[in-house]
């Protein structure tokens, strides 16, 4: 097999799935509001369990549903019959996935759980099948067909599955109004957790510590100045502290390769007018939206308040830097 049928074979998986999740799509979301009603009106956990590699996938959705501040666990079900079923309270909901409909550890659970109260959801890949019969709820995760080369591996079921989970999370989200923030305080040692909850005020290089000058400053005093301040710019400000400009490195390099005469030369030959700023309270997810997400990317960013006094500036290495740590 060359290297462009291996090309193909690669690019037909991630489309085949593709596929798959489009067709069910209408199957699926009509049945959500369902199982979201199910999940929210019980204050107690939400136990999710499958076998093999739909076990492997009901770990995953219990970890997201987690994230979002859903009491969350896994419970294996050949596991369960030993001990773990300590973990039920009366009428803890249960999603049970099976590709088959029919896995035994399972399908043994049931009459257990009925003991519980447990209100079934299942996620399934056969919907004529044993399990399929006695869940409350059914979410139709069928397949027309693996998308591996034998056709026979766990892929697009797999796949699948896991998008119901995350469409279920996403639902959840919705219906009780999550945000950044209350995402922001269930990760507070991750990256985006930091992103999300540090503000642009914990880490900005504050005014007395950046090169301020006025627009009418010769070019050789604003260079002595970014020099005494190396944080890559001069803020360019009025009497009132209020942004007139910004002078960074890059605008220096260009007015000297262009044979500009420093002595002879004014601050406000070389700023930037009307800069972009970011507010003082805005998240680091913003400021690094506002650098990174463009053509061409900001390096440092004037920090402003409400009343668009000036207070200093935040550079990209204050965020990477603080992300390390």
């Amino acid at each position: 097999m060359n290297k462009y049928n291996l090309k193909s074979v690669a690019k037909n998986v991630l489309i085949g799935e593709g596929e798959q999740l489009i067709n069910a799509a209408d199957r699926i979301s009509d049945k959500m509001e369902i199982a979201c009603d199910i999940i929210t009106n019980h204050n107690g956990k939400i136990v999710i369990s499958g076998m093999g590699k739909s076990g492997l996938i009901a770990q995953k959705i219990a970890a997201t549903l987690c994230s979002i501040g859903n009491e969350a666990v896994f419970l294996h079900p050949a596991e369960a019959v030993h001990g773990d079923l300590g973990i039920y309270a009366p009428g803890d909901p249960t999603i049970l996935i099976s590709k088959s409909g029919a896995t035994d550890e399972i399908v043994r659970l049931i009459p257990i759980l009925k003991e519980f109260n447990s209100p079934l959801i299942g996620i399934l890949g056969n919907m004529n099948s044993i399990l399929s019969n006695e869940m409350d709820l059914v979410l139709d995760a069928s397949v027309s067909k693996e998308v591996d080369p034998l056709a026979i591996v766990p892929t697009s079921s797999t796949t699948l599955t896991l998008a119901i989970g995350d469409a279920l999370a996403a639902v959840l989200m919705t219906n009780k109004n999550f945000n950044r923030e209350d995402f922001a305080r269930l990760h507070p040692a991750g990256d985006l957790g930091r992103r999300l909850k540090l503000k642009v005020k914990d880490i900005m290089q504050p005014i007395d510590k950046v090169a301020v000058v006025d627009s009418n400053d010769d070019l050789r005093n604003t260079v002595i100045k970014m020099t005494e301040k190396p944080q890559g710019a001069a803020l360019v400000l009025n009497s009132e502290k209020i942004l007139m400009g910004i002078i960074t490195e890059g605008d220096l390099r260009r007015s000297l390769a262009n044979e500009i005469d420093i002595d002879n030369s004014k601050a406000n030959e070389v700023m930037s007018t009307n800069p972009i700023a970011i507010k003082v309270n805005s998240s680091l997810s913003e400021v690094i939206s506002l650098m990174e997400d463009r053509e061409s990317q900001i390096s440092v960013l004037p920090v402003i308040d409400q009343s668009n006094i000036c207070l200093g500036l935040i550079r990209i290495h204050d965020i990477y830097q603080t992300q390390l740590l």
